[in-house]
């Protein structure tokens, strides 16, 4: 049996499980794969796939090309670039592992994005090594109003800290029940309100054709100068070209980004360069603790496959593909 681990760029995964467990040669690819044909070279000889979350996309055209292919895991309970219709007219058993159904490391990954672009650390942080002191005045967070995009499992705690830092925390979504926001402590508002008023806006959102480009031109609009975007969710949530030129026209103070519509970033993409904002590579999972979940469970999940018994963490059905 030959596994291969998808998307391993800390070349961490082997040090996460007991893959020797397995009799299986074990693969651990560090680097991501690339298109449809370079994902079909570089898996056709393997029996089981890993694949880290939705880095690596299977839809129905990559999946009839991988004749070898008998059981997908992804990390995760679900992966929204995976044909599940594919999976099961070809045979393939689809599993998922725990790791992300705590949102403690997102609401963290958050919180750390919003202090960073309102103290301006990493820009600090490089003048103080490269011998300089301050230059950048930054922003209380006490008084000041965070608007949530979305209430639920991570926009609640993240609005939490926020009432801890002594915000104003109001939030808006299309399916918002304001009882439930105001028993958290949450003011329910228009969207309009939201972007015309918060001084950050965080970003909590399933990526669906309902949320696709769910803030674009008009929001951004509504945006103070000196207000703070930041996204930890889903890239395509945002347009990313109406943000960017929002940045360079200094029409908002800044962002943080976690997610992009395209992942890895391209070497040659133009938010490598663009001006206020902190960047980091979708970290909002990346944990230890977090991997070492992911990884043991993917183990087992293989374990039990192999010796022909029930997967634990079987997903059956397309609809399994929507969540998160």
């Amino acid at each position: 049996m030959k596994v291969a681990l998808l998307d391993d760029y800390q070349r961490l995964a082997r040090t996460m499980a007991a893959w020797d467990r397995l009799d299986a040669e074990v693969t651990a690819f560090d680097h991501h794969l690339g298109g449809p044909d370079d994902v079909v070279a570089a898996l056709e000889p393997f029996d089981v796939v890993v694949a880290m979350r939705e880095r690596t996309a299977f839809p129905g055209d990559v999946l009839r090309r991988l004749p070898n292919l008998r059981l997908l895991v992804t990390t995760g309970p679900a992966n929204a670039v995976v044909d599940t219709d594919a999976l099961a007219e070809l045979g393939i058993t689809f599993a998922g592992t725990g790791g992300v159904s705590g949102n403690a490391p997102t609401v963290e990954m958050t919180w750390a994005l919003v202090l960073a672009v309102a103290r301006h650390v990493p820009e600090e942080d490089r003048r103080v090594r490269d011998g300089g002191w301050q230059r950048t005045i930054g922003r209380d967070l006490a008084g000041r109003r965070l608007g949530v995009v979305g209430l639920g499992g991570i926009g609640k705690p993240v609005a939490a800290v926020g009432k801890a830092f002594g915000m104003d925390v109001v939030a808006w979504s299309r399916h918002l029940d304001p009882d439930d926001a105001r028993a958290a402590g949450v003011t329910p508002v228009a969207k309009e309100e939201l972007f015309a008023t918060s001084d950050v806006v965080t970003v909590h959102m399933k990526l669906s054709e309902g949320s696709r480009g769910l803030i674009g031109r008009a929001e951004l609009d509504l945006m103070t100068a000196g207000a703070i975007l930041v996204n930890t969710s889903r890239g395509p949530i945002v347009d990313e070209d109406a943000l960017l030129a929002a940045l360079t026209e200094g029409r908002i103070g800044g962002a943080g980004l976690d997610v992009y519509g395209t992942e890895p970033l391209p070497v040659d993409s133009p938010w490598r360069s663009a001006p206020n904002t902190v960047l980091t590579p979708h970290l909002g999972y990346v944990t230890s603790e977090t991997y070492a979940e992911m990884y043991a469970d993917a183990v087992a999940d293989i374990e039990e496959w192999a010796a022909g018994r029930p997967v634990p963490r079987h997903i059956a059905g397309p609809e399994a593909a929507t969540s998160r």
